[in-house]
Formats: C-alpha cells, sequence, structure tokens
C-alpha cells in the first residue's frame, strides 16, 4: 500500500465541521479492517462522529444459525466508537440480502413472524440505548416489480406481507425507545422518472404509516451516485425533502460514494469530476435543515466496495470517497467540508 511513512492527513477533522452546524459526519466501516489496520482505525476516528457497521448487523453475519447471534464483531466496534467519543448507528433489521443460508429452508408463513418478533427485540435490545439509530427496513420499494403500493417482491413481503413494515418499527420502538428509527431507500436522488416516481410513492407510504402513528423517526437516502449519470440535487429532488421535512421527519445520507467507473483514467481529472458530483449532491441535501446526518460509505478509496462490485474495466483503483488509498485527503473531501461549511445550521 502507498503510504508515507507517519504522515497524517493535515486537514480539518470532517466530524467537527459538521459540528459546527449541528450536523453529524460519519462512515461505514468493517470491524475486520479497523481492528487490523491501525492507522486507518485512528483516522476514522478522527474524521467521523458517527460510524454505522458495513455487514456485521445484517442477518448473514448476525445469525449463524436459527437459534444463534454472533454479537462480537458489532460489539468491538460499539467499544471501538465509544472509546473514540463517537456515535454508532445499526444496519440494518429488515433486508431481502444477506439473509443466512439456512433462511430459505427453515422460515416459512408458519414462524416467519415469530423470527422478526424476536430478531429485532434480541438485536435492538442488545443494543439499546448505545444507537443513535437503526435502519428498520432498508429497500423496501421497487416500484418495477409492480406490486400495489410499490413494494419490492421480497421474501418478508411474501411471507408477512406489507404489514411487517409497521411491525418492525413499532417492535423497534419497544425494544429501544430512545434510538431514531429509519426507513433506508436507494435510488430515489436524481430528476429521471424512475427516480421521481420512487420519491411519490415513497412519501404516499410515509403519510400512510405516520397517520397510523407508527414510530417513523427518519428517512435514510443511501446515495451511491454513479458518476456522470443522472441530474443529482435537482428540483424534484429537493422538493422531495421539503415534503419530508414537512412531515415531521429526519433526513439521513447514509450511504454516500460516487461511482466513478464512468470517468476518465487519469486521478486528478477523476478526482475533479468526483468532486463535483459530491459539491452538487450536498450542497442541496445540506441546505434542507432536517437533514442531521452524512455519511459516506466507507471513508478511503482502499477499501471501498466498489473495488469489489463494481470495479472499473481499466483496473484502476476506485476514486469514490474522501481520502485516498494512501488515507490523504481528495477533492471530495475539500467538497464535503464546503457543503459544510455552507450549509444551513440547525
Amino acid at each position: 500500500m502507498n503510504r508515507a511513512a507517519g504522515q497524517s492527513e493535515p486537514v480539518e477533522p470532517l466530524r467537527e465541521i459538521a459540528a459546527k452546524k449541528g450536523r453529524i459526519y460519519g462512515g461505514a466501516a468493517l470491524q475486520s479492517v479497523l481492528s487490523k489496520d491501525t492507522e486507518y482505525a485512528r483516522i476514522f476516528a478522527r474524521q467521523c462522529g458517527i460510524l454505522v457497521p458495513e455487514g456485521e448487523l445484517k442477518w448473514g453475519s448476525l445469525r449463524p444459525s436459527p437459534t444463534t447471534y454472533n454479537f462480537a464483531p458489532a460489539d468491538w466496534l460499539l467499544s471501538y466508537t465509544k472509546a473514540n467519543r463517537m456515535l454508532m448507528r445499526g444496519h440494518t433489521l429488515v433486508w431481502y440480502q444477506s439473509l443466512p443460508k439456512w433462511f430459505d429452508g427453515y422460515v416459512n408463513q408458519g414462524n416467519a413472524k415469530q423470527m422478526l418478533q424476536d430478531h429485532i427485540a434480541t438485536v435492538v435490545g442488545h443494543f439499546s440505548g448505545n444507537m443513535h439509530s437503526w435502519d428498520v427496513v432498508n429497500e423496501i420499494l421497487y416500484p418495477e416489480d409492480k406490486i400495489q403500493g410499490g413494494w419490492r417482491n421480497t421474501p418478508w413481503l411474501k411471507l408477512l406481507g406489507p404489514g411487517h413494515i409497521e411491525m418492525a418499527f413499532r417492535l423497534a420502538a419497544q425494544a429501544d425507545p430512545h434510538a431514531l428509527l429509519v426507513w433506508n431507500e436507494n435510488h430515489i436522488e436524481d430528476e429521471s422518472y424512475g427516480h421521481e416516481n420512487k420519491r411519490r410513492i415513497w412519501l404516499m407510504q410515509l403519510q400512510a404509516l405516520l397517520a397510523k402513528k407508527v414510530p417513523i423517526g427518519g428517512i435514510g437516502i443511501q446515495s451511491h451516485l454513479v458518476g456522470g449519470q443522472g441530474q443529482v440535487g435537482g428540483p424534484k429532488f429537493r422538493q422531495f425533502l421539503t415534503d419530508v421535512s414537512n412531515l415531521g421527519l429526519k433526513i439521513l445520507i447514509t450511504e454516500l460514494d460516487v461511482q466513478d467507473t464512468g470517468f476518465v483514467a487519469d486521478p486528478k481529472q477523476r478526482d475533479v469530476q468526483v468532486a463535483d458530483v459530491y459539491d452538487r449532491y450536498l450542497n442541496a441535501v445540506l441546505q434542507n435543515r432536517s437533514t442531521i446526518a452524512v455519511l459516506t460509505w466507507g471513508l478511503s478509496d482502499q477499501y471501498s466496495w466498489l473495488n469489489t462490485f463494481v470495479p472499473r474495466s481499466d483496473g484502476l483503483l476506485a476514486r469514490p470517497l474522501p481520502f485516498d488509498a494512501s488515507f490523504q485527503p481528495t477533492l471530495a473531501y475539500y467538497a464535503t467540508r464546503r457543503a459544510f461549511q455552507s450549509a444551513n445550521p440547525i
């Protein structure tokens, strides 16, 4: 790894810049990385005011069998955040992916409700009083599946129907009445018809659940942005943020990064292109006073999920995050800093 020996990032921590405006900056991380790379763990704690486990709280990692839980990696992360005066948030209680191998052969209509109830009570209860927020449900809308209500055709929907969403929020609130409970979604950030349609459906479903006093406290907008595709932070998206704010909900940017597969190879030029996306998007979301947090999905390009799941065709390392593989600030760092500095205070 190309890191200058003993060199540290000579920049102001984003967590402090955000805090001056009443906001929170943070990122996703893996226990397996932070526990081994001490320099990265130091920089992550210096820059981030909140951490979300990248995978340790998903069913596939947390549930080795139908009757057992492996809390050790997430507990390590909680200790790390406490030692570094950071917050922690949970991701995620209900999702159609990252289910354990035993799920399909074990969970059925006869036991699904009890399984979900036990899971939420146990997991949220385990961390009760220590979590800033939970992604209670994740990616449950997908209008392309053409199901009434815009729901995604997930195992949970098949087993329990749309009522499992209300149930999940109520159970989470019972297990930890102090955590902010969040509905996390993707593909709603640009001005295309598909994104606008999903925003419309999401707002409708939020209104319906809030009318029933379901304890939803906020929405999470994933924000895995694709560089060069779509206009992000446009007027229709901003109106959606206003509409959500008018419902009394908080807004969190939960998984921000910029996929650079469509950008040039030259790292300097590519950094300019990536930073431009950060500039436009964060200036839009941070003008809304209900946006309380921005989390990037990782902090350093070295550990970005994009290098594995969406690699560049030229084999070059992706550059989607505020710090490069040598843990030096990229132009995305400076774009994020500017956006916080110009944000409306809350």
